[in-house]
């Protein structure tokens, strides 16, 4: 039978010869029909028939459906399969439907582990959703989780001696989905071999890079305390190496990624215990005590002190500044040296009444928003006595070898390729494309979600069992379409970088982050097929989480010199303090002391962030002019709406609207582009142009009334300049209802001689000198013209077939000597105001 028929289940609009394909690829799988059941009034579901081949090994209906699972959205995925030893067929050897029996339906929740993987499975997404218990088909993201906790779901299912990939959770999220799926390969780490108390560091030393004597020799020259302090020497992470890009453009002046904190303390006494507790945080971690060097070597590294003191510089502020805060940020401001540990750098100093303030700069180069979170929970942990009871500290060496595994690099490229190789111009909002600059000129403006959109926004995830985060990639897609013109856009996401980092990277400090391309064509897909369709593609790409920009440059086919993107979108779980004792972070806030400012920076021209703290949702926008941040923000929070909105109907039974179609404009902002912005009307007097000409040389003759190509012409030369034109026009018979050809180039002379002809009561026709002879002769025939103007310069043949005596030529001196013996003052005519004007020749097209 017909298997490419378009059947509507739950809303959705499904191919079931697409459902089928997917089930027959199944190399286990030698037939297979799908089709829609309703045994159950008004309850229609997905059925799969299959035939094994030989060989099977019995678990077919399972494996199927995890196979189909991670190929197809999860509204295609058949709610049963059924093994059959052959398909029914009929007296004429064709399908028989009607003989295809009832499905035993799988349990949406609640069913219990099959086997002793699913059981593990299940045990960690419980412990990491701080859950009771969870069912094998329990969706994780339906169930609360997010991106965050995706990570630590990963690395608790890793503790247990299974092995999932992080792309196979976000296709299959439930614990029977990723008992089938099998995770990515770990990258071997060489050991550091640099022994404690060397005098010299080898080459041999340094398995992660390759350097030569000399270079390590120019590495160590730059450590205080030579090679006895030098701890670890490796290369540069993704997002390390775009940030030493920005840097050396700033060339010593503003550098964007220098991220200030000012924090106010209660005493000095407070302020020297957080000084303490942070040295303590940075003797832990090495990539805090992390610098950078690059001059004269093949490629930057970055090279770990084992001793790193911060450099603590107290000032005086003045005792009468109305803003201390902003004095402190100036005093601090100023390049950061990359080359020196650790790449944190405190500015303090006291109040008059006895409170201190500490102006804390730390480089993106050694911290992301994540690592900002560890850093402070571990001061919170040595303020509150608990610094013993922290964590080992892991090695930030791990991850970057793991990021630069090259192995990955051609899966990278392959990707890239796929997804980009045929775009050939950046999307850029507004137009802007400068992504170079220091982030100086950025402006914020916050737009928070109502708690109805918020609560509609996580109930819609949930029952299409996606994360909030995806749902707003796809609003996001749809905004960026509506502020750069296109319909097929690339924007880029910022990824943690720590999904497939290795174990423990949740509270390993350090620039995991990194930016990296996702491409919508908006006018292509439904708004439910595009959130789907942008599941697979960020569950994709995070096995490519690790590769750089400029592989996904590379890969497309936008110039080198040109931006692929210019806007990014950044989801951020600002999570809750966990209880005390979870992981070593304290439950309460240090005493004491409070944060004043704070400030993050992006060279981008513009970049939204999705704040989700649990029980709020807010977009924070950064924007540079004359981008204006609170309406790119309202226009996101309006589109989210309208999304949300189109979820929700076709999920109960609409049509799934196209993505293009959701709205980007609300009610009032509708209203004032499309109504008040076009409320144009003005009271024009009944006045004739001429007139209006005329009452506008007596108001003022001095002004400049024309422009061209250097040339200034006053209001007062002009109106001389057609009055004696029209006199001689009149002259040549030029009166009411007479036409007069214009053959002229753009330029003065085009509107002296307009003026002339309205002042001599005739109405012109434009004629471009660059038509064939042949054109111009029609058109002065049809017209009825009787006097044209012209150049000889531009116009050498016209007086050939019109006459001499009914052409006046502009750059004839003898006609530059009579108009001399002319007046300037506007001639005796006739002009009435409904005359004729102008008679203008169109092509169909302009027409």
């Amino acid at each position: 039978g017909r298997v490419d028929e378009q059947v509507k289940v739950r809303g959705f609009r499904i191919e079931l010869g697409e459902v089928q394909a997917a089930v027959a690829a199944h190399p286990q799988v030698s037939q297979a029909v799908v089709t829609v059941r309703e045994d159950t009034p008004g309850d229609k579901r997905l059925v799969a028939y299959v035939v094994p081949s030989e060989g099977s090994d019995g678990q077919l209906t399972s494996e199927v459906d995890a196979f189909v699972a991670r190929r197809l959205p999860s509204y295609m995925v058949p709610s049963a399969v059924v093994e059959l030893d052959a398909l029914p067929l009929n007296a004429n050897g064709k399908l028989d439907r009607t003989a295809l029996p009832a499905p035993e339906y799988r349990s949406d929740a609640g069913r219990g582990p099959a086997n002793a993987r699913e059981e593990i499975l299940c045990a960690a997404f419980a412990e990491v959703l701080g859950l009771e218990s969870v069912g094998a088909d329990d969706d994780f993201f339906a169930l609360g989780g997010h991106s965050l906790l995706a990570i630590r779901l990963v690395e608790a299912v890793r503790a247990r001696g299974v092995t999932v990939s992080v792309r196979s959770l976000f296709l299959a999220p439930t614990p029977a989905g990723l008992a089938l799926s099998v995770g990515t390969e770990r990258v071997a780490v060489p050991e550091n071999l640099i022994p404690a108390g060397a005098t010299v560091i080898t080459p041999e030393m340094l398995p992660l890079v390759d350097l030569s004597a000399e270079e390590i020799e120019r590495v160590v020259s730059g450590v205080d305390g030579g090679a006895a302090n030098v701890a670890d020497v490796y290369p540069l992470a993704p997002l390390q190496e775009g940030l030493l890009f920005h840097h050396m453009l700033a060339e010593g002046g503003e550098d964007a990624y220098v991220m200030p904190t000012v924090l106010e303390f209660d005493s000095r006494d407070r302020l020297h215990a957080f000084l303490d507790a942070l040295q303590r945080v940075v003797d832990r971690h090495d990539i805090l005590r992390t610098a950078i060097v690059w001059e004269g070597l093949s490629e930057p590294v970055q090279v770990v002190w084992r001793r790193a003191a911060l450099p603590v510089d107290e000032v005086a502020l003045d005792p009468r500044s109305t803003d201390p805060v902003a004095e402190l940020m100036t005093i601090g401001s100023g390049a950061m040296d990359l080359g020196r540990a650790p790449l944190i750098h405190p500015y303090t100093a006291g109040l008059p009444d006895g409170r201190w303030l500490a102006l804390v700069r730390v480089h993106h180069m050694v911290q992301d928003h994540t690592a900002l979170e560890v850093l402070l929970a571990e001061v919170g942990a040595f303020l509150a006595g608990r610094g013993e009871a922290l964590a080992q500290p892991l090695p930030f060496r791990n991850f970057v070898a793991q990021a630069r595994d090259a192995s990955a690099r051609a899966g990278h490229e392959r990707y890239f390729e796929n997804l980009l190789g045929d775009v050939d111009e950046p999307t850029a909002p507004f137009g802007l494309t400068d992504v170079l600059a220091d982030g100086s000129g950025v402006k914020r403006s916050e737009v928070g979600f109502s708690p109805e959109l918020r609560d509609r926004l996580r109930e819609i995830s949930r029952r299409l069992g996606v994360s909030a985060a995806t749902v707003m990639h796809v609003a996001w897609a749809r905004a960026v379409a509506a502020v750069s013109g296109r319909d097929d856009v690339v924007f880029g996401t910022v990824l943690f970088g720590r999904m497939n980092a290795g174990a423990g990277a949740d509270r390993v400090p350090g620039p995991f982050l990194n930016t990296l391309p996702v491409r919508v064509r908006t006018a292509e897909v439904g708004a439910l097929a595009a959130v789907f369709a942008m599941r697979g593609q960020l569950a994709e790409l995070l096995e490519h989480e690790h590769a750089t920009l400029t592989v996904a440059q590379r890969a497309s086919g936008v110039a080198a010199n040109v931006p692929l993107f210019t806007s990014f979108l950044n989801y951020r779980h600002n999570t809750p303090a966990t209880p005390a004792g979870a992981e070593g972070r304290p439950a309460d806030a240090p005493q004491g002391f409070r944060p004043v400012f704070s400030r993050e920076r992006t060279n981008y021209p513009l970049a939204v962030s999705v704040d989700d703290s649990g029980d709020r949702i807010g977009l924070s926008v950064d924007a540079v002019a004359p981008i204006d941040p609170h309406a790119v923000g309202s226009l996101v929070r309006t589109v989210t709406e309208g999304l949300v909105s189109a979820l929700e109907d076709a999920l109960d039974g609409g049509e799934d609207l196209p993505l293009s179609a959701v709205d980007v404009l609300g009610e009032a902002e509708r209203r004032r582009v499309v109504t008040e912005w076009n409320d144009t009307t003005a009271l024009v007097p009944d006045v004739l142009v001429p007139d209006l000409f005329a009452a506008r040389v007596a108001e003022s003759p001095d002004a400049v009334a024309v422009v061209f190509e250097g040339v200034e012409v006053s209001y007062a030369e002009l109106d001389a300049r057609a009055n004696r034109l029209a006199q001689l026009l009149i002259t040549r018979g030029v009166g009411a209802e007479s036409v007069v050809g214009l053959c002229l180039p753009r330029g003065v002379e085009m509107i002296v001689a307009i003026l002339a002809v309205w002042k001599a009561g005739g109405a012109y026709v434009p004629l471009d000198p660059e038509h064939p002879a042949e054109r111009i002769a029609f058109m002065l025939t049809d017209s009825g013209a009787g006097v044209v103007i012209g150049l000889r310069d531009a116009a050498e043949g016209l007086g050939d077939d019109f006459g001499p005596d009914r052409v006046v030529w502009l750059d004839d001196p003898r006609l530059h000597g009579e108009l001399a013996l002319l007046p300037g003052t506007a001639p005796e005519a006739s002009i009435v105001p409904g005359a004729l004007a102008y008679v203008i020749y169109t092509s169909g097209s302009t027409g």
